[in-house]
């Protein structure tokens, strides 16, 4: 599985995302933001967490269109897989590949700590590898992380299941507790908490480990 991780300026989690990627076992290429084609044979893109474009304007809305953009969407349209953590959700929420949008968090505070998920769906590329209903620990660090949508957008995604993990405690107001999204055709997740950040239990908790490893049986030969 070939895995572009791309880079925007102000990103800080594109190297802890290429590496929860290699650990799986995924080779990884780095892509530049000024890039206009994605590397032959991406099997997945990583936007990563951090700061792109110093979050001028709207968080995201910057690097949504940078030249590496319209890559990622024609990417996405054709049934391509896409992982969204944190700023990188951001980003596909303002390049429109999942509805909704990013708010201030609640409490208007920068929040930076471990909480509490529950595993929502196993039916995606993303969760097979856990238990539904199960509850892992991934940390957050967000100051716009207030998931919000219309009542009808909201009504879609639990009906359709796309709901992928829900906050066990809400740190920031998210509508509904969601902590993350997938797509209509399931192949693209954004959300907020960084999987890429447990690994191993030196870290507080490896329970981000099998999303990577989910993505990876994804693509294991049958």
């Amino acid at each position: 599985m070939k895995a572009a991780v791309i880079t925007f300026p102000g990103s800080n989690c594109d190297r802890d995302l290429a590496v929860a990627f290699r650990h799986a076992g995924a080779e990884v290429v780095h892509v530049w933001h000024k890039d206009t084609d994605l590397p032959a044979g991406t099997d997945i893109v990583g936007i990563p967490g951090g700061f792109s474009f110093g979050d001028y304007l709207r968080c995201g809305a910057i690097a949504a269109r940078s030249p590496i953009a319209r890559a990622v969407v024609g990417f996405a349209g054709q049934g391509g897989h896409v992982l969204g953590v944190c700023n990188g959700f951001q980003v596909m929420l303002e390049m429109g590949l999942l509805p909704g949008a990013l708010l201030r968090n609640a409490h208007l505070k920068y929040t930076c700590k471990t909480v509490g998920l529950r595993v929502e769906t196993t039916d995606s590329p993303y969760t097979s590898a856990y238990a539904e209903g199960s509850e892992i620990r991934i940390p957050i660090a967000h100051h716009d992380g207030n998931y919000t949508a219309d009542p009808d957008t909201l009504a879609r995604l639990r009906g359709d299941g796309r709901v992928a993990f829900r906050y066990t405690a809400n740190p920031n107001g998210s509508a509904d507790d969601i902590a993350g999204i997938l797509s209509e055709n399931r192949r693209v997740l954004g959300m907020m908490p960084h999987p890429e950040r447990a690994l191993s239990d030196m870290q507080g908790s490896a329970d981000g480990k099998r999303l990577f490893e989910s993505v990876m049986s994804a693509f294991a030969p049958a």
